[in-house]
């Protein structure tokens, strides 16, 4: 099951295997990251992508920041597919067809292919923990537990929180499963071990948030309507969801999914999960997984409805924090471990009507497929390894060898390079450079313009469209002044600078402590593995 999880995390990923860098919309990758203060968390914006920043930074001392953000993209694949696998033996004790079709449906989905569009590399690899989360609650909560699922628990625990959103999911699944049937006693230790490994591992953002003072700003309801959930041709929003599609960027969407084959595609996933539920729903240990794939859909649902969008404006604004909630479509991932869990069961259904569960399997492992074609090969090729002109790394290497804030031009926190694609992507001098680079985190979504929390940045960025002098510009703190075009950067020293953040090494132990979780996680379930399988041939 590894290998056929890995083949199909491969046919997704293939052109983005080549040498070069992945460059697309949210998705930016580059040679080297240095733990600046953006890394750590200590800027104006809030700490979105704490610890993947951090992470990267490290890793890219020893390995190139584009092969490793290529291995954590197939790597989060690649878990799904066999986690979904294993999930589905734990609950229902399937079988080899099932197993087959749990995998090709965590992995071959439209949600999968619409985050890959949308350049989610890390939280695909949180979505690909889901399973291993869920499974490991369950045999906890099943048998007394030895170390090595206590540890694996740690583990992917704290490798789904790359990103606070993938904790988050993590944390979801495993306090929905804390409730399947058990000892209670064991129950509370559960809840309190999946609690507090979430807590630690969330560490990084929360500090950063406490020391910055900024989770998220207000203004993040501005973006309320603009990230709502997306209905898809022929299908209501409920519907699009239900079918693991709907993201709000109709761009960042495979082309089958623009037309009414929509529906289609979105009869045989939702009939395939349906075929299994008359089995998996008589099955205790499943239902928690069931009502959370029920509620991971008709929540996003309704709060793309006008009620909702007005409900969540209210609350982002009077709680700024909860502006992770904007994009009501990621959380549908939390379906993905109970449609998975659903659809193993299919080739067992499909045995009473005399179909061979290996046939009945390979029928609907070809149908999900067959109803996404594009999500093949990079997503229709639109994924793919690019690579950067060579005044990039002129530019780059300068900067680095003095480096000084920087503010970059255009404005946008967007770019459009032909050497990239037709797609917009964020900028990747913010990843690249020692210096910090100024930005106001601004988007423009269907020519609204949804504002950042980079205040200075914009104040800055003012000066510079006025023409102020060079000397107004060090004033205000800019080192650098970079105009980035198609193929070419230019870059204007202009000498001013700006103090670290004193609270630096804080933020460096938070990020450890993160680290700490999941090295000693890993460490602690292949030992604990090491002694049950020497425990057990000693018993035999």
């Amino acid at each position: 099951m590894p290998a056929y999880a890995l083949a199909l995390s491969l046919l997704v990923t293939g052109p983005l295997l080549g040498p070069g860098y992945l460059l697309l919309r949210d998705a930016v990758s580059t040679p080297r990251s240095h733990l600046t203060d953006a890394a750590l968390g200590l800027t104006e914006a809030a700490p979105r992508a704490l610890p993947q920043d951090f992470f990267v930074a490290v890793a890219s001392t020893v390995v190139d920041g584009g092969i490793v953000v290529k291995v954590l993209l197939v790597a989060g694949l690649w878990l799904a597919g066999w986690g979904a696998a294993r999930l589905a033996v734990t609950v229902l004790g399937a079988g080899g067809p099932g197993q087959f079709l749990a995998a090709t449906l965590a992995i071959w989905n439209p949600y999968v292919a619409e985050r890959l569009l949308q350049g989610h590399w890390s939280l695909l690899v949180g979505y690909g923990c889901l399973p291993w989360v869920a499974a490991g609650v369950l045999r906890i909560r099943s048998t007394p537990p030895g170390p090595a699922a206590l540890c694996g628990l740690v583990f992917w625990t704290a490798l789904a929180g790359l990103t606070p959103t993938g904790l988050m999911l993590a944390a979801t699944v495993a306090l929905v499963c804390v409730v399947a049937p058990g000892d209670g006693w064991r129950r509370l230790r559960v809840a309190a071990l999946a609690l507090g490994s979430a807590v630690l591992a969330a560490t990084p953002w929360l500090v950063a948030a406490a020391v910055g003072g900024t989770v998220s700003s207000p203004d993040s309801a501005a973006g309320v309507h603009a990230f709502a959930a997306r209905a898809e041709p022929g299908l209501a929003t409920v519907g699009s969801l239900a079918g693991l599609g709907g993201i709000w960027n109709g761009d960042a969407v495979p082309g089958s999914r623009t037309t009414l084959f929509a529906v289609v595609a979105t009869a045989v996933l939702v009939g395939i999960v349906a075929l299994g539920l008359q089995v998996v729903v008589r099955n205790r240990a499943a239902r928690p997984l069931l009502i959370l794939a029920a509620a991971a859909v008709i929540l996003p649902a309704a709060m793309a409805t006008g009620p909702g969008l007005t409900f969540v404006d209210a609350a982002i604004r009077a709680v700024p924090g909860l502006g992770v909630l904007r994009d009501g479509q990621k959380w549908v991932a939390l379906a993905m471990p109970g449609y998975a869990v659903a659809a193993a069961a299919a080739p067992d259904v499909l045995r009473r009507l005399r179909i061979p569960p290996a046939a009945a399997a390979a029928v609907c492992c070809a149908a999900l497929l067959a109803v996404l074609p594009d999500l093949a090969w990079g997503v229709g090729n639109q994924m793919r390894a690019v690579h950067y002109p060579a005044s990039w790394p002129a530019a780059a290497a300068r900067i680095n060898a003095e480096p000084r804030p920087v503010v970059a031009l255009p404005p946008d926190s967007m770019r459009e390079f032909s050497w990239a694609g037709t797609a917009p992507v964020l900028d990747p001098l913010p990843r690249w450079l020692r210096a910090e680079v100024l930005t106001t985190g601004d988007l423009t979504i269907g020519g609204q313009t949804v504002p950042g929390e980079g205040a200075r940045a914009r104040t800055v960025q003012e000066l510079v469209r006025s023409g102020a002098s060079d000397r107004a510009l060090a004033e205000a703190g800019v080192g650098w002044v970079v105009r980035e075009s198609d193929r070419d950067v230019a870059v204007h020293w202009v000498g001013g600078s700006a103090p670290a953040s004193p609270h630096r090494g804080l933020l460096i132990s938070a990020h450890l402590v993160w680290l700490g979780l999941l090295v000693g996680g890993a460490i602690g379930m292949k030992v604990g593995s090491w002694r049950g399988r020497r425990r057990a041939e000693r018993d035999r």
